[in-house]
């Protein structure tokens, strides 16, 4: 069954304090069109800079999981993107006017609630799931955490911690659907070991925290000094610790309070994946470190995979447009018409088809003892399979030209030769704007990658004669 992106309907804001930094900030969500994916905004720098919520831009995850492009930082992007992804949100921008988000209560219930004050709403284009079709495992050998995710009809997560202290011992949580997010995970609130709040408070950092937004577990003695050390930074007259080992500013809302809040986590640091996922993940001991490292490692399986699938077509159906129909939209004529057939269209991608023989025009001088198809060629033939998808969103397309602007990442992986069938595929990376398409594309030949490139183009009016 198919299911449409979804964007939030408005935008809508909140403040409040990062956690480390103790600056106010304010956060801003905005609707975001079709493929955006989860892209933050750094509203306070020169140019208003973007960083996309990617496994490739983690850098560091000391004291949370922090993104960096070109210099520009966010910190702690976990829990916002947690509420993100149980909210079942594609696409979305996250503005911030500083380089962390608001901790709030230390939780992702408040960006949930302001999430659906927003409004979640359908968009055109249908969701991208990768199907997990076998276990994949990461395992940290030195602190014996690991990650695992298996085949399930749907994305489910446990968590399993054990934390060596009799204060916290083992505890797990289990996520049985996302839909169970907001009552299930999100008002779990992120926590932390005195022994760690005195190294923070040492160093000057969490000068964002007080009692209300950290549970505090004990496991040591605490002296009369780190008692008033305590109670200056959370701003309390005095602080103590209740029978049940945390200090005496909240009261748990689960046993297991800790365990969802690590699940939060891993919620949130999957979501760098860039792509929703059907499977079960099984996480023991997971921390952002791991997290992210298993992020990058299936972001970079679903890249590989997507790239080399090699699409199967019947060539012995009727094909959308013919090489008649393919001339009355395309400007080009042999011997510069690369593609002899169309079969598929839609809005966001095209499969074209060319039939590569030895009477080909450039086998003349190009290797003619032995023949190769020019990777130029392939490229070209490519941009007008692409020609034909931009071409289809104007009502008159014989009055316009397509015009290469930009090519990246041009890759040929196997030689093209006389007798092969070629099928390209090429699939928007984002909206048409003003006539321009970015497009990723790929040619197939004997059941293999051949060749692939990110593609830009513009369609512009002919001239008039």
């Amino acid at each position: 069954m198919s299911i449409k992106q979804k964007t939030i309907q408005k935008e809508v804001s909140l403040e409040g304090v990062g956690l480390h930094t103790g600056k106010k900030v304010k956060l801003t969500f905005k609707p975001a069109p079709e493929n955006t994916g989860y892209t933050f905004v750094r509203t306070d720098l020169e140019g208003k800079p973007a960083i996309e919520a990617l496994a490739c831009n983690v850098t560091d995850t000391q004291r949370g999981t922090n993104i960096e492009k070109n210099g520009v930082i966010i910190n702690t992007s976990e829990h916002v993107l947690a509420a993100i992804v149980g909210c079942d949100i594609d696409n979305i921008i996250i503005e911030l006017n500083a380089p962390e988000p608001p901790i709030m209560d230390g939780s992702s219930k408040y960006f949930v609630e302001i999430l659906e004050k927003a409004g979640i709403v359908d968009q055109e284009r249908e969701r991208e799931v990768y199907e997990i079709k076998e276990i994949i495992s990461f395992k940290d050998e030195e602190t014996g955490s690991e990650i695992m995710i298996m085949p399930s009809d749907k994305y489910e997560i446990t968590t399993m911690v054990d934390f060596g202290t009799k204060i916290l011992g083992t505890q797990n949580a289990t996520l049985n659907k996302i839909s169970d997010f907001k009552e299930e995970i999100a008002n779990a609130r992120t926590f932390s070991f005195l022994h760690e709040i005195e190294m923070l408070l040492e160093n000057d950092l969490i000068k964002g925290g007080d009692l209300n937004n950290a549970i505090v577990y004990v496991d040591k003695k605490i002296s009369d000094k780190t008692m008033k050390k305590l109670s200056k930074a959370f701003n309390k007259k005095s602080v103590k610790v209740k029978p049940n080992g945390i200090l005496d500013n909240l009261t748990l809302h689960w046993a297991n309070e800790a365990a969802r809040h690590k699940l939060l986590d891993v919620i949130g640091d999957l979501a760098l994946i860039g792509t929703k996922i059907k499977g079960k993940v099984i996480a023991t001991k997971p921390g952002h470190k791991i997290n992210t490292n298993f992020a990058k490692k299936l972001m970079k399986i679903i890249q590989i995979e997507k790239r080399n699938k090699v699409p199967h077509y019947d060539l012995n159906l009727p094909p959308l447009m013919d090489i008649n129909k393919i001339m009355s939209i395309l400007p080009h004529r042999p011997p510069f018409l690369l593609i002899d057939r169309i079969l598929e269209l839609s809005d966001n991608h095209v499969v074209g088809m060319k039939n590569v023989t030895m009477n080909e025009s450039f086998f003349v001088g190009h290797f003619p003892e032995a023949p190769v198809m020019p990777g130029v060629l392939q490229v070209e033939a490519m941009a007008q399979c692409g020609g034909i998808l931009v071409l289809s969103t104007v009502p008159d397309p014989e009055n316009y030209l397509t015009l290469f602007m930009k090519m990246n990442n041009v890759k040929f992986k196997q030689k093209v030769l006389p007798g092969d069938t070629l099928i390209f595929k090429a699939e928007l990376m984002g909206p048409i704007r003003r006539g321009i398409c970015h497009m990723q594309a790929y040619g197939y030949a004997n059941n293999k990658l051949v060749v692939e490139a990110e593609l830009m183009a513009q369609i512009v009016r002919k001239p008039e004669e």
